[in-house]
C-alpha cells in the first residue's frame, strides 16, 4: 500500500546524496528545512556512518550553513548506545573497534573502552583499525560476550581510488574467525528507526524516512512501518526506484519538491 505524508510529523533526513552531496551543500537543502517547520514538521539527520561522533557531524552541517544541534543528529553509534542501555543495562566496558572519536561518544555516555575485561564487543566503522585490537575482539566474540555491530555497511563510498572498508566487512573477518554473528542496528535494521520514534514520543508510521538509497534508507522505512520517500539527488535513479519491492512511497528529484510536498499535505 502507498502511503502519504498526510500523517506525518517527522523527517528523518540521510545526509550525502540527500542534504548535501560529498563536501557540497544542496542550493535546495535550506528551504526545504524552512519548509518543515512551517508545516511543523521536526527533523532528524540520520546516517549509518560511525568513524564520526554525533558532534563532528554538527560541526559539518554548521560548517556547510545549517543551523544543527546534537538534538538533530542521530547515527548508528546513538542506536547502538540505546540497544546497550535498554538490552545489556549492566554493561559498562566495552571492546570497541572504532575511531577515536567513537570511543569519545561512547564514554560521555559512561562506556568504557576495555580490551582486559569487556561485558561486551562493539565493532564500528574503524578507520584506526590494528591487527593486535581486532584478534582481541576476537577472542572475546570467542567466548561468548555479547556481539553488536553498529550497522552493516560493507565499503563507505568514496570517489577515491580505493575500497573503504566499512563495519561489515570487518565483522565478516570476525564472524569468519569465530563463528558467530552481531546483533546489527544500522540501516536498514529498524531499530535505528524505533529509536528515534521514542526519543520524540511518536510512532514510526508519523515519520517520513528520507533518503537516497534504496536498500538502506527505502528498505528501512518498509521494515519499520515508515512512510519511504527517495531522492533522485544521490546514487538510485527512477527506474531503479520503480522495479523495486515495495516501491518507494513517494519519489522526488530532491529534497527541495519534498518540502513543496509537506506544505501540500499540511493543507489537506
Amino acid at each position: 500500500m502507498i502511503r502519504t505524508l498526510a500523517g506525518v510529523r517527522h523527517a528523518v533526513l540521510d545526509l550525502d546524496g540527500t542534504v548535501y552531496k560529498g563536501s557540497t551543500l544542496f542550493p535546495w537543502t535550506l528551504g526545504f528545512l524552512e519548509q518543515l517547520g512551517r508545516a511543523g514538521v521536526g527533523h532528524t539527520f540520520l546516517t549509518n556512518n560511525t568513524s564520526h561522533s554525533r558532534d563532528d557531524y554538527v560541526a559539518r552541517l554548521r560548517g556547510m550553513g545549517i543551523p544543527a544541534s546534537a538534538d538533530e543528529i542521530y547515527t548508528a553509534a546513538d542506536a547502538t548506545i540505546d540497544y546497550l542501555r535498554r538490552e545489556l543495562p549492566n554493561v559498562a566496558r566495552i571492546a570497541l573497534l572504532g575511531t577515536p572519536s567513537l570511543a569519545e561518544q561512547f564514554g560521555q555516555e559512561g562506556y568504557h573502552t576495555d580490551f582486559e575485561s569487556p561485558q561486551a564487543v562493539v565493532v564500528g566503522f574503524d578507520t584506526t583499525l590494528g591487527y593486535a585490537r581486532l584478534c582481541r575482539a576476537a577472542w572475546w566474540i570467542s567466548q561468548g560476550l555479547p556481539y553488536i555491530a553498529t550497522h552493516p555497511d560493507l565499503v563507505c563510498p568514496t570517489d577515491e581510488p580505493t575500497v573503504l572498508v566499512d563495519c561489515g566487512a570487518i565483522c565478516a573477518a570476525l564472524n569468519a574467525a569465530t563463528g558467530r554473528t552481531p546483533v546489527v542496528l544500522g540501516k536498514p535494521e529498524p531499530r535505528i528507526l524505533e529509536g528515534i520514534a521514542r526519543k520524540h514520543g511518536i510512532r514510526t508510521d508519523a515519520i517520513a524516512m528520507v533518503g537516497d538509497r534504496l536498500y538502506t534508507d527505502v528498505m528501512l522505512a518498509h521494515r519499520a512501518g515508515a512512510v519511504s520517500v527517495l531522492v533522485l539527488s544521490g546514487e538510485a535513479t527512477r527506474e531503479e526506484a520503480e522495479a523495486f519491492e515495495p516501491p518507494p512511497d513517494l519519489i522526488v528529484a530532491h529534497v527541495g519538491e519534498l518540502g513543496d510536498a509537506f506544505l501540500s499535505a499540511m493543507q489537506t
